[in-house]
């Protein structure tokens, strides 16, 4: 076999090996012999097979999960909480140069400030204010991992585990709060009726017409029914009146 046609063949062989493709969302660092040389843009890459070698690194959003922590409230309530996290790689050669396995170390610093931010408080907090205490923990790892190239986009808390008694002292209260609510508006409704009653009788008192077309429309409601007897009183205005000189 011809030794150039060998030749042409390894030469082929080696250039094919060396053909990286870089997609749009990933960066690769290459590295020869060991030392970081550049990061490679997304597209059709070369390098030069044995000699060199990349490693990619995802720059879209990664979300990682904060498994369950159980944690002492600082009204001393125990409870899980757990959470997750979102970050970008905004500098490539740091997130491999600076820290090994930042996925790892990221859910290690989150679990940590998790635990670290919910102890401080009490329960009642972290049930009404998720919201701040996520950006308190963000607040905590973006600081660790500053010096990462690593940018914390948000941190939330997903789920809080009680333990079952405190669930049912919870539930006690919150209706307990329900029937106190409840008589509050009863007792304002009964407020209000009294004064409108008051009112109106005050009106009627001054004007007898009117207190004769109350009893009128009373008997007219009764008789509706029609399974009732009515007694019609008999009208003071038609008995005689014994005046003074009469009665002597």
């Amino acid at each position: 076999m011809n030794p150039l046609f060998i030749f042409g063949m390894l030469l082929l062989l080696l250039f094919f090996s060396g053909i990286r493709i870089v997609y749009e969302y990933k960066r690769a660092l290459k590295f020869r012999f060991g030392k970081y040389v550049k990061t490679l843009n997304p597209g059709f890459r070369w390098i030069i097979p044995v000699v060199e070698t990349i490693q990619k690194v995802d720059i879209r959003v990664i979300t990682i999960n904060i498994i369950s922590q159980e944690v002492m409230t600082e009204d001393n309530v125990p409870c899980s909480i757990d959470g997750v996290v979102f970050f970008k790689i905004s500098n490539a050669e740091k997130a491999v140069l600076e820290v090994e396995e930042y996925n790892f170390a990221i859910t290690q610093l989150s679990q940590a400030a998790l635990r670290d931010v919910c102890g401080k408080v009490e329960l009642d907090t972290i049930l009404s204010k998720r919201e701040e205490m996520g950006k308190n923990i963000k607040s905590i790892v973006e600081h660790e991992t500053s010096d990462w190239g690593i940018d914390i986009i948000d941190v939330k808390i997903k789920d809080i585990q009680l333990p079952e008694n405190m669930r049912r002292m919870m539930a006690n209260q919150a209706e307990a709060e329900r029937s106190r609510r409840a008589r509050i508006i009863l007792a304002q409704a009964e407020e209000q009726a009294a004064t409108a009653l008051l009112s109106a009788g005050k009106m009627i008192d001054q004007s007898p017409s009117a207190i004769k077309l109350r009893l009128y429309q009373t008997l007219s409601n009764i008789a509706a029914e029609k399974n009732s007897t009515i007694l019609f009183p008999f009208p003071e205005e038609v008995l005689p009146r014994n005046t003074k000189g009469k009665t002597e």
